[in-house]
């Protein structure tokens, strides 16, 4: 929890400067310069979303990140996870992440960053294993944050199959 305030003096140019540089990046000022000063966990943020993208079977990279969010203290989530994702994700994908943010942000009382809003859900659902006999199962089951973005699963952020 952030519990201490710090304000800097800056030129009015200096300000325009850092708010263009933030928003390009898609960030509150705030966490643009804390992430420039503090990387921490935004830096792993970015890894975790460039493994994911880069890799041939995301089921590796997106159980590491699974365990890194779930594993995130309340005071970080926020931060860690204000930066909107790279452009052009895969539909699904999109979804996926954005479901475990929401996910966890519910577990922790927070509110989901904005950019989880701009991800519009998949208009058809996708279901967590092919069995078609396990369906009625996952469709129950599946957390709220995932059904409403028409994703079906059996297990969630921090959970291992």
């Amino acid at each position: 929890m952030k519990s201490a305030q710090l304000q800097i003096r800056v030129t009015l140019a200096e300000k325009a400067q850092i708010e263009r540089a933030a928003r390009q990046a898609g960030l509150g000022m705030s966490a643009y310069v804390l992430g420039k000063l503090l990387p921490g966990r935004s830096a792993q943020w970015r890894a975790h979303l460039r493994d994911i993208l880069q890799a041939d079977d995301r089921r590796i990279p997106l159980a590491a990140f699974s365990h890194w969010l779930a594993n995130l203290a309340a005071g970080e989530l926020a931060s860690a996870i204000e930066a909107r994702p790279p452009a052009g994700l895969p539909e699904q994908l999109a979804n996926t992440v954005a479901a475990m943010v929401e996910h966890v942000c519910a577990q922790s009382g927070e509110n989901p960053p904005a950019w989880t809003r701009e991800i519009p859900p998949l208009a058809q659902p996708a279901f967590g294993s092919a069995l078609t006999s396990l369906r009625l199962h996952l469709l129950r089951n599946s957390p709220a944050a995932f059904r409403r973005r028409n994703l079906f699963v059996d297990t969630v952020v921090g959970g291992q199959v």
